[in-house]
C-alpha cells in the first residue's frame, strides 16, 4: 500500500472492512469466522498498517498478528498514512470507523454473509438515517474531520425511471417508495440524480459517492452535471 502511494503520487486510499461475504472466504480456502473474531481481526490489522507506516520501527503484539521491531520501508508520501476509508452497517464497525477512519462508508447490515432480505431490509432511508446517528455519536470532535461515502448498488441513468423503479422493487420484493427512497439507489435522468445526490449530501452528509465500473460511462454526464455544485 505505501509503494503503491509512492507510485501514485499521494493518491492512495485504504479502503477496509472486516470482510462479510461468504463467497468470499469459500472461494480463498479460508474459515468464515464469527463476527466477533473478523471484527477483531480487522482492528489489529488496521492498527498494524497504520504502524508500520509511521516512521521508524514498528513492534505489535495481539490476539491475532504479532510484529516485532519492523520498520516497514518504503513510506507512503501521505502522513503518517493515506486516507482510511472504513465501510460497515452495524454498530460496532461503524463506531470503530468514527474512532479510526478518515472516510466512513455507510452499508447494509450484511451479517447473513449474502446480499439477500436482510441486507435490502437495512439500505432504507431510515436505516442510513440510523447509522449516520451511530457514527455522529461516536465520533464526537472527529466528526468535522470525516468525509462520508456511499456505495451506490442500483444504479441507472434513464429518461423512463418509473419503468425502472417498479421493476425493480418487484425484483427486490419491497415497496417502490423503499427504493425510490433509498440512498443506495440512483435511478432518473441526470437532473434526477443530481438533485438528488445534493439533497443527500445536505441530509446525510453524503460527499463521496461510488458506482460500479459498468456504470462508470452513463453516469459521466452527472459527475460532469455536478461539477462546482
Amino acid at each position: 500500500l505505501a509503494t503503491m502511494d509512492l507510485l501514485t503520487d499521494g493518491r492512495l486510499e485504504i479502503g477496509l472492512g472486516a470482510g462479510w461475504m461468504v463467497s468470499d472466504y469459500e472461494e480463498a480456502g479460508m474459515p468464515y469466522d464469527s463476527p466477533k473474531v473478523r471484527i477483531d481481526r480487522f482492528v489489529e490489522g488496521l492498527a498494524v498498517i497504520k504502524g508500520l507506516m509511521h516512521e521508524g520501527p514498528f513492534s505489535f503484539k495481539g490476539e491475532h498478528y504479532t510484529i516485532t521491531n519492523h520498520d516497514g520501508l518504503p513510506k507512503p508520501v501521505q502522513r503518517p498514512n493515506p486516507p482510511v476509508l472504513i465501510g460497515g452497517g452495524g454498530k460496532r464497525v461503524l463506531t470503530i470507523a468514527a474512532r479510526e477512519a478518515d472516510i466512513i462508508g455507510i452499508n447494509g447490515t450484511m451479517t447473513a454473509g449474502v446480499v439477500g432480505p436482510e441486507a435490502i431490509s437495512t439500505m432504507t432511508a431510515e436505516a442510513v438515517t440510523e447509522k449516520c446517528a451511530i457514527v455522529h455519536a461516536a465520533a464526537g470532535a472527529r466528526l468535522a474531520d470525516i468525509e462520508m461515502n456511499i456505495r451506490a448498488f442500483f444504479v441507472k441513468v434513464t429518461d423512463t425511471p418509473d419503468f425502472t423503479f417498479s421493476n425493480l422493487a418487484g425484483i427486490l420484493s419491497v415497496d417502490e417508495s423503499m427504493v425510490r427512497e433509498s440512498p443506495f439507489a440512483l435511478i432518473g435522468t441526470v437532473d434526477d440524480i443530481v438533485e438528488r445526490l445534493i439533497a443527500r449530501r445536505e441530509e446525510f452528509g453524503f460527499s463521496y459517492v461510488i458506482v460500479g465500473g459498468e456504470d462508470i460511462d452513463s453516469f459521466a454526464p452527472v459527475v460532469a452535471a455536478l461539477s462546482g455544485k
